[in-house]
């Protein structure tokens, strides 16, 4: 430390820790305070009449400093003037009275507190060294100013009427941009001469880089310059052009374009309006180049023109059994809607929404509409999309604009009756650039859309000849507006057998021709195809079992190319070869009995799927743990289902404590899968039941609906789905709350015959059915297939449709 100061004295005062900013010694300056602490201490010092010690802050992303974190030097200041500014923020001033030193930091809340000693410098001496160093000091600052536009005129005066070597470098170093570490080195420089000097040097660097900049700027001016003769030129060219009259012949081919299309009055005047603007502009300016991109991009639009539709219901039927097998309800209704467009041609406002599982041909089926029915096929992808400019496009003013996704489609298509496809609807999202299912509330609507505005084309166009056929793996993500404009048709998951014929038929075919084989070269028996469907998929669709058949092509052809095998024939027995180890085991749940496990049925997005539930009862107080990843609806459904337990432990043959005395843990595997609904109830309660009394689960049965607190059974929805996995799996018997009998209508005749169904009023009647040792119950009904009329239960309240919680993916519901 320098001898040329003195230590007045040692004081208690607020802190404000600085973050990119030095304060120098008497100097007036003012600035904003933003963090709590630093607010606090400038109220502290104003109260208590005392000054505050500014310091500088090391790391200026440390939020709340501490000892460390602070310079050791800083400068102990006077408050002249507190401003509130909106928010939180506080602006001051404050006027540097002299140097200090941070002794030690004596608290940090509610605001920072510490011992500072008073350092006052001893005056230089005058000398004639000190006199040549001030004097270089005025001339290089000079230089300095002249290369700075920022700097007041006011601040050269104020340094050359000082001669305090001390006090010029401390005003200088305050005044002018440089690194706050930089600035901390001179402020922590007692000595004046020393400090002028390292003050100096700094000065001497920024005049070089404000040299250097300055010179770049100068670079950039002749670039400018010669981009300024540049276009003079262009303009000297467009006048040699306006003179052989080749700008004008431009104006003259649009000017004929908007003449021979057929265009709507109101188009007509808008086009030659925008065509009178790009009379006048400059050829290479902006404004002509957005005018012509316009004018191109509406008169490429297929204004007038159509293709013959062929409404023809034995043509459409054709069609979709060519490419679709199965699904004879989902045709049967495309047909209708066929033969209503037969009779009224001018009809609008039917929108068909397909709505099923990933892989069930939803987008085929349009596709095949398309091509019977001589339309035109334009697809828009909606998965993902959340900007309603994807709809409805941008204004033609922006930088890269273009129209939305629907006039694309139109162009594409270059007619004014396609069949657009608009895909994964149910995937649209939402965020602050708008809501594109609100801009497809105009598009869908046959009262609107016949003068939907494009926000590029500014100009009506009709869309009531379009046909819209939309998709979506479910309806509950729709928003209820959307739906509301559309006509739902459900595309349930295939059975094995129609996978079977759809693999042979047509799968199997299109693989062989994609992977250069003939039938003779590659033959899939029936029995390995049925292996593949059930050991090698668990899937609604088809898409897996697609990829499955395009393996065994592959190794096929390896072995036609490589081999010389000019015949090869895939069996079951050769499926682990060409496929692999099994992946699945349909007939695992159904061959086991267990205690305390019994097999759930869920609905998931991509169809239905079979989960088991899991119950262990060991020695404990009482707790019950569920796991598994499950929502609240399934944690109330299983406190449900263990207070029914509890009212009826006498009848259950269960011990009267045993919820305080034993422990019950509900699991359901697959824990990474989000799970939720009421309809486990049974599930959960028979799971339970077995669990307490140690009787097993029957072999082969599932189970699905909700259980209440007084061992009622209620409705659930999604039986379609639920009732196939089971078919999948292997099940033979599923019990099924009696309100869904109606429901079994709606499932396919392939499962009905295949499974027998079992309707319950009752917990107890599952717990009869479903438990190899039956407690007293209530008979319950036997159906399998159609249960007949004279069987019919009591009428309960009407099933809901839906349940309301679902999940990402296996959900019961």
């Amino acid at each position: 430390m320098s001898k040329e100061y003195d230590i007045l004295h040692t004081s208690t005062m607020p802190v404000i820790a600085l973050r990119g900013l030095t304060v120098f010694p008497n100097v007036l300056i003012h600035f904003e305070v933003a963090r709590t602490a630093s607010v606090r201490a400038l109220e502290a010092a104003m109260t208590a009449g005392s000054p505050v010690f500014l310091v500088g802050q090391k790391d200026i992303g440390v939020e709340e400093p501490g000892a460390d974190d602070l310079y050791q030097v800083g400068t102990i200041s006077n408050i002249r003037q507190i401003l509130r500014m909106p928010g939180d923020n506080v602006r001051v001033m404050v006027e540097g009275a002299g140097r200090g030193g941070l002794l030690q930091l004596l608290r940090t809340e509610p605001h920072l507190e510490a011992e500072v000693r008073e350092i006052q410098e001893v005056p230089a001496r005058e000398s004639a060294r000190t006199e040549a160093l001030m004097r270089s000091t005025y001339e290089l600052f000079q230089d300095y100013a002249e290369l700075s536009t920022k700097l007041s005129p006011d601040l050269m005066v104020h340094v050359l009427a000082s001669r305090d070597p001390g006090h010029i470098a401390d005003y200088i170093a305050q005044n002018i941009p440089m690194r706050n570490s930089d600035k901390q080195s001179i402020l922590e420089e007692l000595r004046p001469v020393r400090r002028l000097e390292k003050l100096y040097r700094l000065l001497e660097r920024e005049v070089e880089i404000l040299t250097l900049d300055q010179e770049i700027q100068e670079r950039a001016r002749e670039q400018m310059n010669e981009n300024q003769r540049d276009y003079y030129l262009r303009e000297q060219l467009k006048a040699i052009q306006t003179e052989l009259g080749e700008e004008a012949d431009e104006i003259e081919e649009y000017r004929e374009r908007i003449a021979q299309t057929k265009l709507p009055d109101q188009v007509r005047e808008k086009l030659n309006k925008e065509l009178s603007r790009l009379a006048k502009q400059s050829y290479s300016s902006s404004e002509s180049t957005v005018l012509r991109n316009y004018l191109d991009i509406c008169l490429e639009l297929p204004w007038g023109k159509t293709t013959k539709e062929k409404i023809n219901v034995a043509a459409v039927k054709k069609a979709l059994d060519q490419d679709h097998f199965g699904l004879d309800k989902v045709k049967r209704r495309v047909l209708e809607f066929v033969a209503v467009r037969q009779l009224a041609p001018d009809l609008k406002g039917q929108i068909i929404c397909l709505v099923g599982p990933p892989g069930v041909g939803k987008t085929s089926i349009a596709m095949s509409m398309a091509r019977a029915m001589n339309r035109k096929l334009a697809r828009i992808s909606l998965g993902g999309v959340s900007d309603e400019a994807e709809i409805r496009g941008h204004r033609k003013t922006y930088v890269g604009a273009m129209p939305g996704r629907i006039i694309n489609a139109i162009n594409q298509a270059q007619s004014c009756n396609p069949l657009i496809l608009l895909d994964e609807i149910d995937k649209l999202g939402y965020d602050h650039r708008g809501d594109p299912s609100s801009a497809l509330l105009e598009v869908l609507d046959g009262e609107q859309n016949s003068t939907f505005r494009d926000n590029f084309l500014e100009i009506p166009f009709d869309l009531s000849q379009v046909m819209f056929i939309t998709t979506a793996n479910t309806t509950d993500t729709i928003p209820r507006p959307l739906l509301d404009r559309m006509e739902v048709i459900e595309l349930s998951s295939y059975t094995d057998e129609e996978k079977v014929q759809i693999a042979k038929k047509h799968l199997l075919p299109k693989e062989l021709k994609r992977h250069g084989l003939t039938k003779a070269q590659l033959k899939v028996s029936d029995g390995a195809l049925r292996e593949i469907i059930a050991a090698y998929t668990r899937e609604s669709g088809v898409r897996v079992l697609e990829r499955r058949l395009a393996a065994i092509c592959r190794k096929a052809a390896m072995k036609v190319v490589s081999d010389g095998e000019k015949a090869v024939k895939v069996t079951e027995k050769d499926l682990e070869e060409y496929l692999g180890v099994p992946r699945y085991h349909p007939e695992r749940q159904a061959l086991e009995e267990r205690v305390g496990v019994v097999n759930g049925l869920a609905w998931t997005s991509v169809g239905g799927e079979l989960l088991e539930v899991e119950v262990n009862v060991v020695p404990g107080s009482g707790k019950v743990e569920l796991t598994g990843n499950l929502g609240d609806v399934m944690k109330e459904s299983a406190h449900a289902a263990l207070s029914f337990i509890r009212s009826r432990a006498d009848q259950l043959n269960v011990p009267a404590d045993f919820y305080k005395e034993q422990d019950i843990h509900v699991h359901f595997p697959e824990g990474a899968v989000p799970k939720d609904g009421p309809s486990a109830g049974i599930a959960i309660t028979t799971a339970m039941v077995s669990a307490l009394t140690g009787v097993s689960v029957r072999r082969g049965i599932a189970m699905t609906g909700e259980v209440t607190l007084r061992g009622r059974v209620l409705p659930i929805g999604g039986l379609k789905e639920k009732t196939m996995a089971a078919f999948r799996n292997g099940i033979k018997t599923v019990i099924i709350p009696a309100d869904n009998a109606k429901d079994l209508e709606e499932i396919d005749q392939t499962v009905r015959k295949a499974l027998q169904f079992i309707l319950v009023e009752r917990a107890d009647q599952v717990l009869s059915h479903a438990l190899n040792r039956p407690v007293e119950a209530v008979p319950a009904p036997r159906r399998r297939g159609r249960p007949r009329k004279s069987e019919a239960l009591p009428d309960l309240p009407p099933a809901p449709k839906g349940e309301g919680s679902s999940r990402l993916s296996d959900t019961f519901s």
